[in-house]
């Protein structure tokens, strides 16, 4: 343990990073593949819109953040909104014009700093969504992980958990394939050994990449000992290439070279698909296009502040700015054929488990998609799902772990309620609406803790005006401060200069919500890195353990 928080303090090399950030980017880039064709099948829109939304997420939007964390592409949680507004609007080429537009909506969105928002989400809230998104992933890869045979496009479809628990049942009920089974098991074996073997510990070799090639042999010996042992297609990942040939068709046996031009015409053409830009006279492209704006800038918001706590050095990400670069990208995205891009929380969790340094892992993750599709389709038609299911196994579990269910427990109602509310409420609906279900659970108990103190106020938080100039700075805090006053505190905090001492007193507040105690014991953790020494009086602040070890 003494390890893992001592690490993010070492300084490496700037070749020793690139070595890191290219681990990643190669990993997440796996685990991206299958998701963004999943979720472009899901969505009903063309397989390459997918691809093309995960390229422009990694190369477009990752030039552009200023999260070293944030990975984006196309959104499961964005889904249902795509498939019905395609509908909607008639036609995918009618739709792209309502993204083009929800880009440039976005841009203006950072340019007036309403990635300010996201300072007014409860952790709790937050850590539901973490622990939903675990679990989600858990309940899915579960399939994967036994082998069961399903159609590709419905095992990224939004989380509709019970359709999901049947297809788990119903591999239990003798759909279990021994094939990616045994590939499976060695696979997360593998992971969960991996950090106690100390010979494999201190390789620099990530074991997620490891799985990935040990699944490749695996599958390659096993189809050869016979029909009981081989993987069909469904088992595989399938990528589809840029001459028109998907990798599991290449591949296929029997295959033959008999696709009429015409054809392989028709699936070069999905690549690159142009606005329609007519729909401009009409009022539904501009509801489309709010809708889409609103939906993707909350869902990078929420995801942002969730990466940003998970990462074990704590870095900041620039709200406003993410908005203008998922805005470009959307917009981008619009006038190319792309699916409506968001930071997307499993990726980027992925990509901080693997150990990402710098935003180049997001970007080296985009150039991979390209070359996936350009030149090596057919041979990462070899990597079977069992493995990234894997590796997602293990990512979940970090998300949804029983100690962060214990840690909320023992902090109360007021912080558990919300999170496990946001939780249930994400798994059975989807992202957006739970997350919306928990934000409004959450403001109940903050009017029921006003109703039990009457003078919690967002407006008074400090007893005195802070005069920033003087040394010690002592912020002297109000009897009661709840969540609303988080944005206040870290607009002040942010103001202080450094080499400067600041003293926290709490010692006249009789009331505090969790989400500001956090805030502070964030600050005081992180402020010695800027040459501030901050302490806190009369505060019973928590200890920092988020993120994933």
């Amino acid at each position: 343990m003494n390890e893992s928080l001592e690490t993010p303090n070492i300084e490496l090399s700037e070749g020793a990073k690139l070595k890191k950030d290219f681990i990643a980017g190669l990993v997440v880039f796996l685990v991206a593949l299958p998701l963004c064709l999943g979720i472009a099948l899901a969505s009903d829109a063309p397989l390459a819109s997918g691809l093309l939304a995960g390229i422009i997420g990694g190369l477009v939007v990752g030039s552009i953040s200023g999260s070293s964390t944030s990975v984006s592409g196309p959104a499961a949680g964005l889904t249902a909104i795509v498939s019905a507004q395609i509908v909607l609007m008639e036609g995918f080429p009618q739709f792209l014009t309502a993204v083009f537009l929800a880009g440039l909506i976005q841009i203006a969105m950072g340019c007036m700093k309403a990635g300010a928002l996201s300072a007014f989400f409860p952790s709790s809230v937050i850590k539901g969504l973490l622990a939903a998104i675990g679990t989600i992933l858990i309940l899915k890869q579960i399939l994967y992980f036994f082998g069961g045979a399903k159609d590709f496009e419905s095992a990224y479809e939004l989380p509709e958990t019970f359709s999901i628990l049947k297809d788990v049942a119903t591999v239990f009920e003798g759909n279990i394939q021994q094939g990616p089974l045994v590939v499976g098991i060695i696979c997360i074996t593998l992971l969960i050994v991996w950090p106690r073997i100390a010979v494999l510990k201190k390789t620099s070799f990530p074991p997620a990449l490891a799985v990935v090639l040990l699944g490749v042999i695996l599958q390659i010996l096993l189809s050869s000992m016979g029909e009981n042992w081989a993987f069909s297609k469904e088992h595989l990942v399938d990528v589809p290439s840029l001459f028109g040939d998907s990798a599991a068709e290449a591949t296929e046996a029997g295959a033959t070279e008999t696709a009429d031009a015409a054809g392989k015409t028709s699936e070069e053409q999905k690549w690159i698909v142009f606005p329609d830009f007519s729909v401009l006279t009409g009022f539904q492209v501009y509801l489309a296009a709010i809708t889409i704006a609103i939906v993707a800038s909350l869902e990078t918001l929420l995801n942002l502040e969730a990466v940003d706590k998970l990462d074990p050095k704590k870095r900041p990400s620039p709200p406003s700015r993410e908005l203008i670069a998922q805005g470009v990208g959307n917009t981008v995205g619009g006038l190319i054929g792309s699916l409506p891009v968001t930071s997307v929380i499993i990726r980027s969790s992925v990509n901080i488990h693997v150990g990402v340094e710098t935003k180049k892992s997001t970007i080296i993750h985009g150039i991979l998609l390209v070359l996936s599709i350009a030149v090596f389709a057919t041979y990462l038609n070899y990597i079977p799902l069992t493995s990234l299911a894997a590796i997602l196994l293990m990512t979940g579990w970090k998300l949804a772990n029983p100690k962060l269910f214990r840690s909320l427990w023992k902090m109360g109602a007021r912080q558990f309620v919300p999170f496990i509310v946001t939780l249930v409420a994400i798994v059975f609906t989807d992202l957006l609406l739970g997350v919306i279900i928990g934000m409004v659970v959450g403001l109940i108990f903050v009017m029921l803790s006003t109703v039990w103190n009457p003078l919690i106020t967002a407006a008074k938080v400090f007893d005195s005006e802070v005069a920033l100039g003087d040394d010690p700075i002592r912020l002297v805090l109000a009897k009661h401060v709840s969540f609303l006053s988080r944005l206040k505190i870290k607009n002040v905090l942010n103001a202080i200069e450094p080499n400067s001492t600041v003293i926290i007193d709490g010692t006249k507040n009789e009331f505090i919500d969790e989400d500001t105690l956090d805030l502070i014991a964030n600050y005081i953790e992180e402020s010695a890195e800027k040459g501030i020494t901050a302490s806190a009086e009369g505060l019973e602040l928590p200890e920092q353990s988020t993120g994933l070890h």
